[in-house]
């Protein structure tokens, strides 16, 4: 996989920029403010705004007027902000000491305006500030020539990631070991590690989302990964067993595999999400486990989060021409997971890297892989 090339953003900050603006203007706002770290790297075509990577907020605000894009954030952050970050975006940087923070100034600038927020306003005593998050993260669901190129980049990397890590245990390992490695191989690329789950053995089937413990490997390893670059977030799960594998996995991965091909194929433009959901509740009856849906959330849209939201059976919204999506169905001891991006022509595994062994299946004329359990002789 060819390394990721950035692309000239001042362009398309600044289309972004007018259509904050215009969406401001259609739901009667002054401005539009920006905390949270999702939004910053949006907005800004990748970059990022935080020093805690556990944190959905940043360290650096952006506020957008008709006439003004703003930064906003203290004189410890301001200088590495502006020439690492925003440099040759066009944003005015306005940096209050650490000492006051950036409240004071916030309120300052915003007063009276009517301001739409990605964050609750409750704490930040703007007091016309309103909560726009969700509308606001519908502007960043449909992803374009330059996002799809790096998301391309990222599935993969994360997707390698996951598969060498999972051709390098051994048993005796421990799940933190195991976690070890794996974030690892995608820090040495600048990926941070949203989520990393490694369960082993009998805790595998106990719990569906397992962190690591000091539990050693003896045959069965799950590895799940949610990693984040440029904001973007890439979601994976791979499996590998040491030995023949026991009938119950064996008869339980092609039951998955059904599931997980009804959902990703059902996930076509203009299609309600919640009936993506129905048609794997559906394919779930089919294959003799009606009940186990309910037992783990079946994933939904992505891109900049780990999932936008959770589809269930009565959630809204319909599946959008270039958006990306992550579905997880699961059955006890195995789960299925890879990021998709809709494309006018059918959808694009973005986390196969073809180099691992897959369940191939038929459907409609065409063939499908999808990924099996690694065993280990």
């Amino acid at each position: 996989m060819t390394k990721a090339v950035e692309a000239e953003p001042f362009a398309i900050v600044q289309e972004r920029i007018d259509r904050l603006r215009r969406w401001a203007e259609q739901n009667g706002l002054d401005g539009v403010l920006l905390r949270k770290r999702r939004s910053f790297a949006w907005l800004t075509m990748g970059r990022c705004n935080h020093i805690v990577w556990s944190t959905e907020e940043g360290v650096a605000d952006l506020l957008i007027f008709p006439d003004r894009a703003i930064c906003v954030t203290t004189r410890m952050e301001s200088d590495r902000i502006e020439e690492e970050e925003l440099a040759g975006l066009g944003f005015e940087m306005i940096a209050p000491e650490w000492t006051e923070g950036v409240l004071p100034t916030l309120r300052r600038l915003c007063a009276g305006k009517k301001i739409g927020a990605d964050v609750w306003p409750d704490a930040l005593g703007i007091e016309s500030a309103v909560y726009m998050g969700d509308s606001l993260f519908q502007l960043t669901y449909v992803l374009e020539e330059e996002e799809i190129r790096r998301y391309s980049w990222l599935c993969w990397q994360a997707a390698w990631a996951v598969e060498e890590t999972c051709r390098e245990v051994r048993p005796g390992m421990s799940e933190w070991e195991i976690q070890s490695r794996l974030a690892e191989k995608i820090l040495l690329h600048g990926i941070l590690p949203q989520v990393i789950l490694v369960a082993t053995d009998e805790r595998v089937f106990r719990y569906r989302h397992p962190i690591p413990t000091a539990k050693p490997l003896r045959r069965y390893a799950m590895l799940v990964l949610c990693a984040e670059k440029w904001g973007l977030v890439a979601n994976v799960t791979r499996l590998v067993h040491f030995g023949p594998l026991p009938k119950t996995l064996s008869d339980r991965r092609r039951k998955l595999a059904e599931i997980d091909l009804t959902m990703n194929l059902a996930t076509r433009p203009g299609v309600p999400i919640r009936e993506v959901l129905r048609a794997g509740i559906e394919a779930y009856r089919r294959v003799g486990h009606p009940d186990d849906w309910r037992y783990l959330h079946q994933g939904g849209p992505t891109g900049y989060a780990t999932r936008e939201f959770l589809a269930t059976p009565d959630c809204e919204g319909v599946v959008q021409l270039h958006q990306a999506f992550t579905w997880n169905p699961s059955l006890p001891g195995i789960k299925s997971e890879d990021t998709i991006w809709v494309d006018k022509q059918g959808n694009h595994f973005l986390t196969h890297t073809g180099n691992w062994p897959y369940i191939i299946m038929e459907r409609d004329g065409q063939v499908f892989q999808r990924p099996d359990i690694l065993v280990i002789p």
